[in-house]
């Protein structure tokens, strides 16, 4: 696992109603501090990366659908540099996923459906001067291939 990276396993509580998911509290272990909350979707097959904070960590769960999320370590002090990681969450796999400042990181629907993913980053978004870069998907400089792997 990349350095810095943590997951929390969600719990879904169902009854007669619906269901209830805690995403995340202020008293979690993986809490920093809070920026904002968004949400996010995706079309299936969509991809929507990469992306990296110099300051924000963020806090992502998807809570429709799925997506594979990819992580990528671009701290060259880190111990974990260059290191890859993939998860999938969403309706089928309940988790959070904290994302330290300097990991590139992206996702793709892999549902029929559309994905929602919710973000609480530690920093609220600023719009004259946002802490974010941005790399193609496909040919960015990331050695990583998106497309499904079947077999």
């Amino acid at each position: 696992m990349i350095d810095g990276v943590r997951v929390k396993k969600l719990k879904v509580i169902p009854d007669e109603r619906g269901r209830l998911m805690e995403i995340f509290r202020a008293d979690d272990e993986l809490f920093e501090k809070f920026g904002q909350v968004y949400a996010t979707t995706t079309y299936s097959g969509v991809v929507k990366a990469w992306h990296k904070h110099e300051k924000q960590a963020d806090n992502m769960a998807c809570v429709m659908g799925m997506v594979k999320v990819v992580l990528c370590d671009a701290r060259p002090k880190s111990p974990t540099f260059n290191e890859i990681n993939e998860f999938f969450m969403g309706v089928h796999a309940p988790i959070l996923i904290h994302i330290p400042s300097g990991i590139w990181h992206g996702w793709k629907c892999v549902s029929q459906e559309e994905a929602l993913v919710v973000n609480a980053p530690t920093e609220m978004y600023d719009y004259k001067h946002p802490d974010e870069q941005r790399l193609a998907p496909h040919n960015g400089g990331i050695k990583y291939d998106w497309e499904r792997r079947d077999g």
